[in-house]
Order: structure tokens, then sequence, then C-alpha cells
């Protein structure tokens, strides 16, 4: 290929879209969301873990440096974890955290036809 460095690599802007477009919720994070490297890709795992999110797409940066290069430059943002909703770059850990604080997150999980189990644990609340 002419574009260096491998077959298309997983850098590309291409296999980087794809990846992101997979699934709609994808996290690129260090390690697993069973084994998380880092403690922001933890808090990330943990946030998406209190709202019920167990289907998604973890990809592990540390596996695969091209691709660590290549989501940076996908989303013009120079840290890792990384979270895309239905293809859309979202942010790192802190703006997750954010999200999850002001209630933004759930309206987001909504949109993806995804219940936040944090609406069935209030309404536990409620009754008592």
């Amino acid at each position: 290929g002419a574009e260096g460095g491998g077959a298309a690599g997983s850098g590309s802007r291409e296999a980087v879209e794809r990846l992101v477009r997979a699934h709609p919720v994808v996290v690129f994070m260090k390690g697993s969301p069973a084994q998380p490297l880092c403690g922001f890709s933890n808090a990330v795992v943990q946030i998406l873990r209190l709202h019920g999110v167990e289907d998604y797409r973890a990809h592990d940066v540390l596996q695969d440096p091209d691709l660590r290069q290549g989501i940076k430059n996908y989303s013009n943002w120079p840290t890792i974890p990384q979270v895309y909703l239905n293809g859309e770059f979202v942010g790192g850990c802190d703006i997750l955290l954010q999200m999850h604080q002001n209630g933004d997150l759930v309206e987001e999980l909504k949109k993806l036809g995804i219940r936040s189990a944090l609406l069935d644990a209030k309404k536990d609340q409620d009754k008592k």
C-alpha cells in the first residue's frame, strides 16, 4: 500500500472510524474492562457499570501502538481513555464523570436506546 507502515494500519482514519461506528458504545482504554491498567480507564469502566452498560466495545490501546496514536489523531484529543457514543467522540474520563454527575449520560444513553440502571435505582429510592 502507498500509506506505508503495514496493511492499511489500524491507526488510519478509516480503520478508526470503522471501530467507533461498529457499536453504539465504544471505549478506547488502557487494559480491558475486566482489568483496566490505568485509573482513568478504570473510572470509565466503573461509570458505565453504574449505568448498567455491560454491552460495549472496549479496545486496549496498549496492545496496538498504531491505534493508540490513530485514535488521538481522530478525535484530536491527547489522552486515553476515550468514549464514543453512536460514533461521536464524547470525551475522556473527566467529561464522562461530569456527564454522569449532571445527568447528561442518562440522556445520551436513552438516545441510543439504552436505559440507565440508575433510573431504576432512583425509583427504588422513591418507594422507600
